[in-house]
């Protein structure tokens, strides 16, 4: 006997035994059907009842539901909020001031001897209306020249009045009120 046939008389096959699976057992779809059923019969009974027992509490409570479903499902829009925008300005080019932020006819822009000095000021004080310093809306003007400022580009503006009673006097302005 050769060598090989000896090993395979020797070698006994090999059985392995495998655990039975049980099958799965699924409810019926009529039964499940009619245990949502009794489920939502039995919500609904108890909220009738609620109703006839405290009609306050039920009435809120709906209210309530309302409420936070308007609130859930109304959307916003994404619509983005109008921004200025600055237009590049051009030393020795005439402009017009025009308040950017104000709606009164009426209203004045402010004109500092420095640049920066704009929220450095109390004008309630009479004498500061005196003088070429609060310029009515419209007042065409001549740039002098810009600072910048606060990592910004020509932020500041020098001016000079071409008309009316205060043509020649310079003062500072924001680069956002020419136009």
């Amino acid at each position: 006997m050769s060598v090989e046939e000896n090993n395979n008389e020797n070698e006994a096959p090999v059985q392995v035994d495998t655990p039975e699976v049980a099958p799965v057992v699924e409810p019926a779809p009529a039964a499940a059907q009619q245990a949502s059923e009794a489920n939502a019969a039995n919500v609904l009974a108890s909220v009738l009842a609620l109703r006839e027992a405290n009609p306050k509490v039920f009435y809120g409570g709906a209210a309530g539901v309302l409420l936070l479903l308007i609130f859930l499902f109304s959307g916003g829009s994404d619509a983005k909020l109008p921004v200025h925008q600055a237009k590049p300005v051009v030393i020795g080019q005439n402009y017009q001031l025009k308040s950017a932020n104000a709606y009164d006819p009426n209203a004045t822009i402010r004109l500092v001897s420095v640049p920066g000095s704009m929220a450095a000021y109390d004008d309630t004080e009479e004498n500061d209306r005196e003088g070429c310093k609060h310029i009515p809306d419209g007042t065409p003007v001549k740039v002098i020249q810009s600072q910048d400022a606060y990592g910004k580009k020509d932020v500041f503006v020098e001016v000079e009045m071409t008309s009316g009673e205060c043509e020649g006097k310079r003062g500072w302005a924001l680069a956002i009120n020419l136009q």
